[in-house]
């Protein structure tokens, strides 16, 4: 049983905490990763963009290669890409342990995921502020992981959506309990303890923690 499941069957009582990479120094990408992981990160969280589905553009699979031979933490893959079907093995190659997608980039989600899972990775489905948890109900048999977005998708930086912990709460409550629900956007102790009440077991933590002076205190915070 892996540390997700269990995270997931006890409830919120295990809170899994993953940095992701967007807000490190790009500089030092490699080094932070190493720091972070000492500091008690469950896991490592690459955002993929590629500039048409949000403006940004940042990681090619190649980078997340680069990394995967420093560690040997879970690697997220977001994919917040236009047709992710075309990335998604080259994704898997590079040591993505996950791969989660958005319902509006995916001309058949349920064929997406299940390339995914036949890939031997894990498959989420991440949700915008405004996308319905609907959109997901026809392929909850092929899913281990239902990323909310608690921000809009693109950059970091931003403020926490209040009106995401209810999308977590009624997940929470449709879901089967193996699958993780993680939350992403304005992560912080308080906001992700609230993310908790309502059912959330993960967070990504992006400028809360790579503005900290003390990584391992800063994730001791959030759990």
């Amino acid at each position: 049983m892996s540390v997700v499941q269990q995270a997931s069957i006890n409830g919120a009582s295990i809170r899994l905490v993953y940095p992701s990479m967007l807000s490190a120094d790009p500089t030092r990408l490699g080094q932070q990763m190493l720091d972070v992981e000492l500091a008690g990160a469950d896991g490592i969280h690459w955002d993929i963009m590629d500039g048409s589905y949000v403006d940004a553009i940042t990681f090619g699979a190649h980078v997340i290669a680069a990394h995967r031979k420093l560690t040997s933490l879970p690697f997220n893959v977001h994919l917040m890409v236009d047709n992710p079907d075309r990335h998604v093995t080259a994704f898997s190659d590079s040591g993505a342990n996950s791969i989660i997608v958005h319902p509006e980039t995916c001309w058949h989600l349920h064929r997406t995921l299940d390339i995914v899972k036949n890939l031997g990775k894990k498959s989420g489905i991440a949700l915008n502020p405004a996308t319905s948890i609907e959109s997901i109900e026809y392929c909850v048999d092929i899913l281990d992981i239902v990323l909310v977005m608690t921000v809009n998708p693109g950059s970091s930086g931003q403020e926490f959506i209040d009106s995401q912990l209810k999308k977590i709460s009624t997940l929470r409550k449709k879901l089967p309990p193996e699958i993780e629900i993680c939350v992403d956007g304005g992560v912080n102790p308080s906001t992700f303890k609230a993310c908790v009440e309502n059912g959330a077991n993960s967070c990504i933590t992006g400028s809360f923690l790579f503005n900290s002076t003390d990584y391992r205190e800063a994730i001791k915070c959030l759990r």
